[in-house]
């Protein structure tokens, strides 16, 4: 198995091929992790302040983003179903408050655990299917990364979560060899495809595999099926497996009681081997030696332990097996030098050997630098800190160890289509600098559709966002606005709230229906509700929608009483007056009276009211057109309205009276 300590990465380097950057590089942050690269030398910032922060000149912008390996669909699984497990750790609480943490934190570790195994199993997956070699290539990057990954998690988990009673650690860190180093079981199968087992050249190399991880079952199912098996020497080493003492806190066992056993039991093995029990096998003999913690044997299997931290916890298995926790930085030295010493140590060791020594900002400070992404030391640390490991632990702008992490692995995702959704969760854990990170962010948020943007407003106004939620809301509304889709544009200003827009937004539909004799989106003004007293102006548009429905509806008499009302009350704007007029002309025409004298009285004063305002004011009712003759045309027009008015309220007003007098 190639370990990761074995190869390092080189990092990858982009070079950008653009004469115009000889003369030197200019940079700004985009969102997120986005960084943008152009052309331009620094001492243009002195003449040209716009230029030093925008991209005022360039002609070519590269965008380099960092941080990107969670945004591939495969990773991206493990990123949606370790922030399901991250938010259920945040509303963590031990059920009774005599109740210990312990094993549901464990529980939490593990399956953030078995989150990195499946992605593991895909990464493996895309890497047997790829055929283009980069895809692949990229994929074993991938792979290698989080299978150290899950090597760290899982060494963090038995040091700092899941500890054993007394602080014994072997049995924990044999199965984490177990989980970790499985070319021995691959040996084994690969042997036993023969007829004759032990002749296979990987018969013997899978037995001490298993002896040296404590697979001693695993080890004598291997013994078993040598022919010589039913040898003295064979069933020798067999009893001395078979009656190996394993430490295990289920049995009731005490610490002591073990520890004589397991003396008594290591007496016997280096008896035996001191008697040449097994000198005419020299395979058998280094079993024995193995059991005996014979220093020797394990530099000559170095090979078989693969690394310094396999070959230890070997060690201790057979050297010290009941060696506390804290005692474990004591045993590495030996183990390193075997494997060429410290100048032999690549980042993934160092890593490693913090943890051993219980530096654990050493452990996440290795892994944020050598790591591409912030997943691993964001999630890591805060189950440490729940675990009560990182209490005190702060960094010297005042915020805490986890909260900076997070923060970072937030920022990571906020540039991704989707998961910046995910990153705006993480941020609401962050109770110092989190809800500042998150202004600036929806501050920043790329509005590509109104799907997202509904989805930024709903976010806001959840977190009582105000100012951000009406930059949205403004943003939208003037695109909606900018693509004439007036009826998007005032639903995105009634979000808003904003009095000036919405009104600016009712200016337009009116001057629609003067232009087109119709509204659009009448589904939309029609369900306006209370929103429509947000402005006067839209108010009026409510209302005018409302008296057509009521002339489409034959209620006549509630039509011209609203029709007078938005007259009489001055809500209608100056301008609209002669089309309100023109409205009323179909009313007054009718069989039935529709008008009363009064009603008409007013009406007749409006009329006279706009006619002495056009006739005295520079201004027409409406803008003039930039053809004089037009707008000679569309006086002489206005002219003949009023005329048919006058005429109109006139023969109505006679109508009223008679009708009137007649009822006396």
């Amino acid at each position: 198995m190639e370990t990761m300590a074995e190869r390092e990465e080189e990092p990858e380097v982009t070079v950008i091929n653009d004469p115009a950057c000889s003369i030197g590089i200019k940079t700004t942050w985009g969102f997120g992790n986005q960084l943008f690269l152009f052309a331009g030398k620094e001492t243009d910032k002195l003449s040209d302040p716009e230029g030093a922060t925008g991209f005022k000149g360039a002609t070519h912008i590269y965008e380099v983003v960092r941080d990107t390996d969670m945004h591939d669909p495969i990773t991206r699984k493990l990123v949606n179903e370790s922030h399901n497990i991250f938010l259920n750790l945040q509303k963590f609480e031990p059920e009774s408050a005599g109740a210990s943490k312990k094993p549901q934190l464990v529980k939490f570790s593990r399956n953030y655990r078995c989150v990195i195994r499946s992605c593991l199993q895909d990464l493996m997956a895309a890497v047997e299917t790829s055929i283009e070699p980069q895809v692949k290539q990229k994929y074993e990057a991938q792979l290698q990364l989080f299978d150290l990954t899950e090597l760290v998690w899982s060494l963090c988990e038995i040091l700092f979560v899941d500890t054993l009673p007394g602080g014994v650690i072997v049995i924990k860190l044999l199965d984490w060899l177990r989980w970790h180093f499985t070319d021995g079981e691959r040996q084994a199968q690969d042997a036993m495809k023969e007829d004759v087992p032990e002749e296979n050249e990987n018969y013997w190399q899978s037995v001490w595999s298993f002896v040296l991880q404590g697979r001693i079952d695993d080890a004598r199912k291997m013994l078993s099926v040598h022919r010589s098996y039913d040898t003295p020497a064979f069933q020798s080493i067999d009893e001395l497996l078979r009656k190996m003492p394993i430490f295990t806190s289920f049995t009731g066992q005490s610490l002591a009681e073990f520890d004589m056993k397991w003396r008594h039991w290591r007496d016997e093995c280096r008896r035996r081997l001191e008697e040449n029990e097994y000198a005419t096998n020299k395979n058998l003999n280094t079993i024995c030696r193995i059991l005996s913690g014979d220093d020797d044997v394990f530099i000559e299997l170095r090979d078989v332990c693969a690394s310094w931290y396999h070959m230890m916890v070997s060690k201790l298995l057979y050297q010290d097996p009941t060696v506390k926790i804290h005692d474990l930085q004591y045993h590495t030295q030996s183990c390193i030098n075997a494997f060429g010493g410290n100048s032999q140590l690549q980042p993934s060791d160092n890593i490693l050997l913090a943890a051993i020594e219980f530096d654990i900002p050493q452990v996440i400070n290795l892994s944020s630098t050598y790591k591409s992404n912030w997943w691993f030391v964001a999630h890591l640390t805060d189950l440490l800190q729940h675990c009560g490991q990182l209490e005190s632990r702060t960094l010297h702008f005042g915020s805490n160890l986890r909260e900076y992490l997070i923060l970072e692995y937030a920022s990571s995702l906020m540039s991704h289509d989707s998961l910046w959704q995910i990153g705006i969760n993480y941020l609401d854990h962050c109770p110092e600098y989190g809800r500042q990170y998150l202004g600036h962010y929806m501050d920043s948020l790329p509005l590509d559709t109104e799907r997202k943007a509904q989805k930024a407003l709903r976010i806001c106004e959840q977190r009582n966002l105000q100012e951000q939620g009406h930059s949205i809301c403004k943003v939208m509304g003037m695109r909606s606005l900018h693509n004439g889709r007036l009826g998007s544009a005032l639903s995105w200003g009634l979000k808003s709230k904003d009095v000036t827009f919405v009104t600016f937004i009712a200016e337009r539909f009116l001057d629609e229906y003067t232009e087109n004799g119709g509204f659009s989106n009448v589904d939309l003004i029609d369900n306006l509700g209370s929103e429509m007293l947000l402005s006067n102006r839209l108010t009026f548009l409510g209302k005018y929608r409302e008296f057509h429905k009521l002339y489409e509806d034959g209620d006549f008499i509630a039509a011209a009483s609203l029709l007078l009302s938005l007259l009489s009350s001055r809500m209608a704007p100056r301008k609209f007056w002669l089309t309100l007029l023109t409205d009323a002309l179909p009313l007054l025409e009718r069989d039935q009276v529709v008008f009363n004298s009064q009603q008409t009285y007013e009406l007749m004063h409006c009329l006279e009211e706009l006619n002495l305002a056009q006739r005295y004011s520079d201004k027409p009712t409406r803008d003039m057109p930039d053809d004089p003759k037009a707008a000679k045309g569309q006086t002489e027009l206005e002219k003949e309205k009023s005329e048919l008015m006058k005429l109109a309220l006139a023969r109505n007003l006679a109508r009223a009276i008679v009708e009137e007098g007649s009822e006396i």
